[in-house]
């Protein structure tokens, strides 16, 4: 890229700059959950259409649009923003808190769009500085599985025309704003959801010794499953596991009938992804069941599939 051009991209780039942090507080006002993004996309359209910019619907939520550049060239590069936002209760008290109570954008998708917009717009402008096509790929439900980029595969957002690359971004508290982190080889992790279901027998809390008691069963289990992770895995191959949800609807005094987990299990490692899904599920079942109890335990396969 010539330093001419580079300018250019500079000066717009400060222009637009106000113009997309009010984009992104408008987003983070009006969150919504994956595969509901039904405002957001109809904003996202909006943008669009303002810049001249013609796009296609896909995957429900989903837009991808296309800008031509005007030299000659056969090349095509997507860029990917994700939209959806986190069934979270924002405890911020800034203006543009989130008018949806129980979802808020607390993993920067709002970010990803406005600032894909704002890429939109500019190379919008710089049309006659590029040949080729710009595919823009405005993804829904990044949060949930089977996840928005499975079906818009599906759907053929690779395809017509194919991209020779796909780029996308993360926002990263950790990166000094204005930079931007880069690695050979893998970045992200895979991502993997588990669904475990305890079951015991439920009863007084005074009386436990006619209880099979699924919480202290639960306990057990997640500490224990955090040994794979320790000393099961090849530490110089990080992965890590949590648990972010626990569901025991029993009382002071009352051991429920069953209790409910929800986590997350992320490698870098596909050979090591596989074992452990097998190591998880034996050691979750071995305890269960050494306890009295049983156990459903699930993991719903992830980013890559």
């Amino acid at each position: 890229m010539n330093n001419s051009l580079k300018e250019k991209i500079s000066t717009l780039a400060n222009q637009i700059h106000e113009e997309v942090i009010e984009k992104r507080r408008h987003l983070h006002s009006h969150p919504e959950l994956s595969f509901e993004e039904y405002k957001t996309s109809l904003f996202v359209k909006n943008e669009l259409e303002k810049l001249g910019i013609s796009f296609t619907e896909m995957a429900g939520t989903g837009v991808v649009g296309i800008i031509k550049g005007e030299k000659k060239s056969d090349k095509v590069i997507a860029l990917r923003a994700d939209m959806d936002a986190l069934p979270i209760f924002e405890a911020n008290n800034v203006d543009y808190k989130s008018k949806n109570e129980g979802v808020m954008h607390a993993c920067g998708h709002d970010v990803h769009t406005s600032s894909l917009l704002g890429t939109a717009k500019i190379l919008s402008e710089l049309k006659s500085e590029f040949g080729g096509i710009v595919k823009l790929i405005f993804q829904p439900g990044e949060e949930r599985l089977p996840g928005g980029a499975n079906l818009m595969i599906k759907e053929g957002v690779l395809e017509n025309p194919k991209p020779n690359a796909v780029m996308g971004q993360h926002v990263m508290p950790l990166i000094e704003a204005g930079k931007i982190g880069m690695r050979s080889g893998k970045y992200m992790a895979s991502t993997d959801e588990i669904y475990v279901t305890i079951k015991g027998k439920g009863g007084h809390g005074a009386q436990p010794q006619q209880n099979i008691d699924p919480v202290v069963i639960m306990a057990q289990m997640i500490t224990a499953l955090q040994t794979i992770i320790s000393r099961s895995s090849d530490p110089r191959s990080p992965s890590v596991l949590s648990f972010g949800k626990v569901i025991a609807q029993g009382a002071t005094n009352v051991i429920p009938n069953e209790v409910y987990l929800e986590g997350t299990f992320r490698t870098l490692n596909e050979d090591w992804r596989a074992e452990a899904h097998i190591k998880m599920k034996k050691l979750a079942e071995s305890i269960a069941e050494g306890m009295g109890g049983s156990v459903d335990f699930r993991i719903e396969k992830g980013y890559p599939f």
